[in-house]
């Protein structure tokens, strides 16, 4: 006999399922206990979350039902049990969309009545899945024909992130990605971003040249005047060492500005 089932329908003592179907998830705060509690199993087959999916495709689901698929069960609160969409909609209602949800550390997700660390982890896991493949992994050997391409590769993976990071991309004579190092975290002050640093590793993979960048967690586009500094500095750098910087890309947000473009590096 086939298994209907969806996640979180089974009876637990302790975890709850899911609720009557909801409505799509709002910016309005419910009291949780408003939220009338039903069984996944008494739902219509057709309004389950999993089942959903299975006949119709994720891209039908509301962000309630994706973060419920996630969660897989719901809880128990002070104010009663909870179903994993009812617990998906508390959670998106505390941080205010599934973007905001996305970037929140463990610490923060588990202050919501109803995620402890197992239902935090889990979520954070399922984000960076999505980040990850949002993004091209270098191992692909991606060829850089433009600033696009390299924030294509590292976008992803740089514009949530809460402190700056400075990489440096490796490239072939082909442009293409070898690798990539981290040289710094927390800020590219000229005591931290030093040129020995940054081509001390590239040296080490053979690289023909390299292309730095960096985030702003502000998702402020803008290089500072340090940007712009230590930009020059590299490219001096490199220059003496024969292995020129192409560019230097800072990744804010959904967009990314390239100093090159700016003509801050030349040739």
């Amino acid at each position: 006999m086939p298994d209907t089932s969806s996640p979180s329908d089974a009876p637990r003592s302790a975890d709850p399922d899911d609720a009557a179907p909801p409505r799509e998830e709002s910016s309005t705060n419910e009291p949780l206990a408003a939220l009338a509690y039903t069984p996944i199993h008494a739902w219509d087959p057709d309004d389950r979350p999993r089942e959903k999916l299975m006949k119709q495709g994720p891209s039908v689901l509301s962000n309630a039902e994706l973060l419920a698929l996630l969660l897989g069960t719901g809880t128990r609160t002070s104010d009663g049990p909870m179903s994993a969409v009812q617990l998906g909609r508390a959670v998106l209602n505390a941080f205010g969309s599934l973007r905001a949800v996305s970037r929140r550390p463990l610490k923060e997700l588990t202050r919501v009545p109803g995620i402890g660390p197992a239902k935090a982890s889990t979520l954070m896991a399922g984000f960076e899945m999505g980040r990850r493949a949002a993004s091209q992994e270098p191992g692909e050997r991606i060829q850089v024909t433009s600033p696009g391409d390299v924030a294509a590769v590292y976008g992803p993976l740089m514009r949530d992130l809460k402190k700056e990071i400075f990489k440096v991309v490796h490239l072939n004579t082909a442009n293409v990605i070898l690798n990539d190092y981290t040289v710094s975290e927390g800020g590219i002050a000229a005591s931290i971003v030093e040129p020995r640093a940054v081509f001390e590793q590239a040296i080490l993979d053979n690289a023909a040249s390299v292309i730095c960048l960096h985030n702003h967690p502000s998702g402020n586009l803008e290089p500072s005047r340090e940007d712009v500094r230590i930009t020059r500095q590299l490219v001096d750098a490199g220059s003496l060492m024969g292995i020129p910087v192409q560019d230097h890309i800072i990744i804010a947000g959904s967009g990314f500005t390239s100093l090159a473009s700016r003509g801050v590096i030349s040739g």
